[in-house]
């Protein structure tokens, strides 16, 4: 993982980034975890589409299957095993991972209602075992469909 320098470039040298321009460099589309694994589905022969427009903007999609998949961050989603809060500001990063938290499950249910099957994967699942995260997602796809 390529890490992005936290100091900005001035005409006097090399300042630390403010806390604003550190998140602001936060990506949503296309991050790591969510390239590895696509690329390794579309390895298999597994094709997708990205970023779709319906509800919650899934990170790709197999359209005739009707199959949603989201690649949630460990921090950004509240991973019961490896989220964790900012020392600092507590209460409105608690209250920000909550409402994360309840969007999830609220896209969760209007993609279900309206046909689709959401699959989330942790991204620490990516990175500790790329290749049974893999299979969940196939193994989901080959099922016969109701």
């Amino acid at each position: 993982m390529r890490s992005k320098s936290i100091y900005r470039r001035t005409k006097t040298g090399h300042k630390p980034l403010t806390k604003s321009e550190q998140m602001a460099r936060v990506r949503t589309k296309s991050t790591e975890p969510e390239i590895v694994l696509r690329r390794a589905i579309w390895i298999r022969g597994f094709r997708y589409r990205l970023h779709p427009k319906i509800p919650g903007r899934p990170d790709f999609v197999f359209t005739r299957t009707r199959i949603a998949v989201f690649v949630d961050g460990c921090f950004w989603h509240g991973c019961p095993r490896h989220g964790t809060l900012p020392a600092t500001n507590r209460q409105f990063w608690q209250l920000k991972m909550a409402r994360n938290v309840a969007r999830d499950r609220r896209v969760n249910a209007q993609l279900a209602a309206a046909g689709w099957q959401v699959v989330r994967i942790w991204e620490h699942q990516i990175e500790q075992n790329l290749d049974r995260t893999v299979r969940k997602v196939l193994k989901i796809l080959e099922r016969p469909s109701a």
